[in-house]
């Protein structure tokens, strides 16, 4: 690849990394385009005016990659704290631990049976999956499918696990094994032991964000901010932004969302591939962070939520990750996950008291924290834009 011309969309971690490693090789032909005024796109963090930092993608940092590990660790250096996993599942008006199908035995009598039964039947019949509600319903029985992994997925996804594929599972979902189940519901044992983040780093300051501004040293030198594509040709090998520029190129890296991307190859695509890329499934986040004039008093750090009568799919209790993350001491900032789609839509404008109300309805905060609130904070992040709303 050496001399060619390369144009980087987006710097997000997928452009920062691809900016990173070319940067690393020694090539120097290339430019990174992004859009809004900052770096790290949908995994970035913001601090509001009364001081409270909220991240707007993921929580936890671990990997399988050493390569990754040591840009992460020659980023952030020793600022950083390090944490044991302490994840629940709130369901029944009970605290039970994650994995939820390991811990079953927490859970009414009759929902107990009836996980344990479907369990042990879908044991007996196995059958190949071709989506993903039969995967779950194959690998876990219509019990716990029933009670936590159909209805908590489409409340993560916003989109019917019967129009979902299974791939992309690996390690993201924790696998049942029955004799442990069994073990554990005869033994009244606890078993929360599973998962590859069972320890994880989180940045002392700046949120998970601060590992992406890290990272823009690195790659300054080649990123234009405020610099959002409008066009691109395929043809021509050009990418045109909205102020009117034009960076010709050799290799495009794009991490924008392809039908976006479809969109912006006016007259170029193809009508089949404009009509796929229309009809993909896509959702997008209410993100609301909750801050109160109070110690947590718990030193869980997330937990989920697969019931119906709550917006949120997870909660977060940010302010245990670092004593950064809020302004005083002895405050608690909730994080909290809302899912919306044309299959499950959100009224933005009711979003933040609805969780408010969600709070208090789950135990996490009690009706007098109302007088304690000292921020409320919004986001709506799609596959493309972020709009706060503070």
């Amino acid at each position: 690849m050496s001399g060619q011309r390369m144009v980087i969309i987006g710097a997000g971690p997928a452009g920062l990394g691809a900016g990173y490693r070319l940067k690393e090789l020694g090539h120097d032909s290339w430019t990174m385009l992004e859009a809004h005024d900052y770096v790290g796109g949908l995994a970035t963090s913001f601090t509001d005016d009364a001081g409270f930092t909220f991240d707007i993608g993921g929580h936890v940092m671990f990997s399988h990659y050493p390569y990754y590990d040591r840009i992460v660790e020659k980023i952030m250096g020793d600022q950083y704290t390090e944490l044991n996993r302490e994840a629940w599942v709130w369901m029944e008006n009970r605290f039970i631990p994650y994995p939820f199908q390991n811990n079953i035995k927490d859970l009414e009598k009759e929902t107990v049976i009836e996980c344990i039964v479907g369990l042990i039947e879908a044991q007996k019949r196995p059958h190949p999956p071709t989506n993903f509600r039969e995967w779950i319903d194959a690998s876990f029985g219509a019990g716990i499918a029933k009670h936590f992994m159909v209805p908590y997925n489409f409340k993560v996804w916003a989109t019917p696990a019967e129009q979902m594929n299974y791939g992309w599972i690996g390690e993201r979902v924790a696998v049942v094994d029955v004799e442990k189940v069994l073990r554990n519901v005869l033994l009244d044992r606890e078993d929360a032991g599973w998962g590859p983040n069972n320890t994880f780093k989180y940045p002392l300051r700046g949120g998970t964000g601060a590992l992406w501004e890290g990272m823009r040293p690195f790659v300054d030198d080649h990123l234009r901010l405020n610099a959002s594509v409008v066009a691109v040709d395929p043809v021509e090998r050009e990418v045109r932004t909205s102020r009117g520029e034009v960076f010709p190129y050799d290799i495009l890296i794009n991490t924008m969302p392809v039908n976006l991307l479809v969109g912006m190859m006016e007259g170029i695509v193809p009508s089949a591939v404009r009509d796929a890329a229309g009809q993909l499934e896509w959702n997008s986040s209410h993100i609301v962070g909750v801050g109160i004039d109070r110690p947590a008093e718990t030193t869980k750090n997330w937990i989920y939520f697969p019931e119906p009568d709550v917006p949120f799919y997870r909660v977060t209790y940010l302010s245990n990750y670092s004593p950064f993350i809020t302004p005083k001491k002895d405050q608690t900032l909730f994080l909290t996950e809302t899912s919306t789609s044309r299959h499950k839509p959100e009224d933005a404008r009711t979003i933040v008291p609805r969780v408010i109300d969600g709070l208090i309805k789950t135990g996490l905060m009690r009706e007098s924290d109302r007088q304690r609130i000292a921020t409320t904070w919004h986001c709506k992040c799609y596959g493309h834009d972020i709009g706060l709303h503070i």
